[in-house]
This record gives C-alpha cells, structure tokens and sequence, in this order.
C-alpha cells in the first residue's frame, strides 16, 4: 500500500488553477468594460459633434491630414490601421453621440497621434506584430506534442514561442494606456468635453485598459499551467 503523495497528479490538478483564474480575470475585466461603457454610452455629450466629427477634429488641429476615416461593423471594434494610415469607427460609435463613444473615437486618434511622433512602443508592436502572430499559432501545437512525446527541448522552444505573445501584449500595455492619456488630453484642450464629462471618458477608457491587463495575466497563468503540465510529465 502507498500512502505517499502522487506528486504528479497534484501538478497536473493545479494546472486547471491557472486556467480557472485566467477565466475568472478576463470575465471580470469584460464585464466591467460593458457595464462602464453601457452607462456612460447613455450619457449624451453636450457638444454637437458626432463622433467622427470629433476624430476629424482632432486630427486636423495636430496637423495630421492623411489619416482616412473609414467604417466598420460591430459594437467596440473602433481600430487603427498604421500601414493604411485609416481609422476604423465601429457602429455602436458612429451612431452614438455619448460620452463613451467620444472617448472611444478620441482613444483611437491617439494610436493614430502615436504613429505621427513615431511612439517607440507602438512602432515596436507593430515591427514585431508578424513574428509574435506566427509563434502564437504554432506555440500551443509544439506545447502539447512536446508533452505527448516527452521531448522537453521542443517543450522549451513551444514555451519561447508562446511568450513572445506575453511579451506583445507587455508592450502593448503602454500603447493603449498613453492613446487614452492623449484622448483625455485632447479632449479637453480642444473643449470637446467638460470635466465632468471627461470624468466618464476616464472610466471608459480606464475599463478598456483593464481588458488588455486581464489579457496578459491570462497569459502568464497560461503559461504556468503548461509549465506546470510540463513537471507533471517529468515526475
């Protein structure tokens, strides 16, 4: 009779622990970003403008005049595209004249303000956009075959691979974090919005920030658990 501990099955069963926490993080975060932008995407803003007119606004007062504004479907999928110098606003932020959409419209002007004064972290995201886009689809496939077969130097390069996704997503944390500064900062230099409305901008724009935090502790604790997985197989 073995009354030891099987030390494998207790690495294997945490590695769920990760993957719970990770769940538990996104959904808080993505449910806070809705809850703070449906209740300021109520709040009317005082100006007359439309969202794109407030882009446009923006940008002209910064001397950016290549920057084309488009359209895109869907609620909250506003981007901007440096290699095509254009400005996607989504639905749910051309037909609303909130605060929220304000803010949201402002928020990605900053990208496109941030590609004017070539902003080191942005310029390095998008140099490395490719490479991390590549590792990412084959990192997890090398993971699980790497453990399947016992080959742990695969395991190592499955690993590298999948944190240069952590390691975009650290770099994109100051992208997104400083186009919500240069909103706020617009915003307010241009008189769009006044301080009690800018107070609800902040919110906004602070809840959208926490999605992309909540992202890269998902993918650390992603990365624990196969590590985790990985000792599971070696005892």
């Amino acid at each position: 009779m073995n009354l030891g501990f099987n030390y494998s099955y207790m690495y294997y069963d945490s590695s769920y622990i990760f993957v719970f926490i990770a769940f538990v993080l996104t959904l808080i975060a993505s449910g806070y970003m809705k809850l703070v932008y449906s209740r300021y995407a109520k709040v009317a803003a005082r100006s007359s403008y439309t969202p794109a007119e407030v882009a446009s606004i923006i940008l002209k007062e910064n001397g950016i005049n290549d920057v084309m504004l488009g359209e895109v479907s869907g609620e909250l999928t506003d981007h901007y595209i440096p290699s095509k110098n254009v400005l996607n606003l989504s639905d749910s932020t051309r037909m609303s004249r909130s605060i929220a959409a304000y803010g949201v419209a402002a928020h990605e002007v900053g990208h496109a303000l941030q590609d004017a004064q070539n902003f080191a972290p942005l310029s390095l995201s998008i140099k490395i956009a490719p490479m991390v886009s590549m590792a990412s689809n084959i990192a997890v496939p090398i993971i699980f075959i790497s453990l399947i077969l016992g080959y742990m130097q695969l395991f190592n390069i499955g690993i590298m691979a999948f944190s240069l996704t952590l390691g975009y997503q650290l770099i994109t944390l100051p992208v997104e974090f400083d186009a919500s500064n240069r909103a706020i900062r617009e915003l307010r230099r241009l008189n769009l919005l006044d301080e009690e409305e800018l107070a609800g901008v902040k919110k906004v724009l602070f809840a959208a920030a926490m999605t992309y935090v909540a992202a890269a502790a998902s993918t650390l604790l992603q990365i624990l658990r196969f590590v985790s997985l990985s000792r599971s197989r070696r005892d």
